[in-house]
């Protein structure tokens, strides 16, 4: 528990950093919480799981994960979303190897309008999984493709919405297992007026393939602040799994800073 008090003491002494210009805060404020807003964000995302396999290991993944938008025309924007992983895995059973290196990237691409529907602001596009692992243990040695989606509302401080995508294989190790998977991502967040930022969502995965869920539930606490003229966001947050395979984890702590790039 020493990792996650030390996060929660960064927390509170980034809090004191001033931000400037309420208004543009409030507006910097909701874009945090939009996946698809036209800013670019750089969040490094550090994810730290335990209890995975016989020797309760722990595996540990940062993911680079930039979101690029591009104007198209005078009515969509084309955001670009990409997560790309390092990661650091314990071996689960005792007398294994422990493996690090690149895992797989996603990289998403929205078609949003740039004008919200009853409020409400939607995307949708093909989502790409590319075998880039530099471990074959770290990764599924295939390529994949699917459709993805996005829609949220915001009102009163509130963010709510989902994200969802399904990636199926096509091309790869014909020795590894294909992949069709689903993930779903519902989520909830409220902004304080010192924009403290209160989060629930799940990161949900079902594997078609071995008729497998994988539910994290994350409860996060997110500041917004200032280094100077850069806006950035630091975040801390748990995360317990309702379900995992049987050699899954059982719970983990997150910890994401986001260099923020507003117009």
């Amino acid at each position: 528990m020493k990792v996650f008090t030390t996060l929660i003491l960064c927390l509170i002494i980034l809090q004191s950093a001033p931000i400037n210009a309420a208004q543009s805060k409030e507006n910097l404020a909701k874009a945090t919480q939009n996946p698809v807003a036209p800013m670019i964000s750089v969040p490094f995302q550090n994810n730290w799981d335990f209890g995975i396999g016989p020797a309760d290991a722990m595996r540990y993944t940062l993911n680079f994960q930039p979101v690029v938008p591009f104007s198209l025309n005078s009515e969509f924007n084309l955001v670009v979303r990409t997560i790309v992983p390092y990661i650091y895995a314990e071996a689960p059973v005792k007398g294994g190897h422990d493996e690090s290196g690149l895992g797989d990237i996603t990289q998403s691409f929205f078609f949003v309008p740039k004008k919200s529907m009853d409020g409400w602001i939607v995307g949708a596009g093909p989502v790409f999984y590319y075998p880039s692992a530099t471990n074959d243990a770290l990764g599924g040695e295939k390529w994949g493709t699917g459709p993805t989606v996005v829609a949220l509302k915001q009102e009163n401080g509130l963010t709510y919405g989902f994200l969802s995508n399904h990636i199926w294989s096509f091309a790869g190790k014909k020795y590894r297992d294909e992949i069709s998977a689903t993930f779903i991502q519902p989520f909830f967040s409220y902004t304080t007026k010192t924009y403290t930022i209160f989060g629930v969502n799940t990161e949900s995965t079902y594997d078609w393939v071995n008729s497998q869920w994988t539910v994290p539930v994350n409860l996060s606490v997110t500041q917004m602040l200032k280094i100077g003229s850069l806006p950035l966001t630091c975040q801390a947050g748990y995360r317990y799994y309702l379900d995992a395979p049987d050699d899954g984890p059982d719970w983990g702590l997150r910890f994401t800073i986001t260099f923020l790039f507003p117009e």
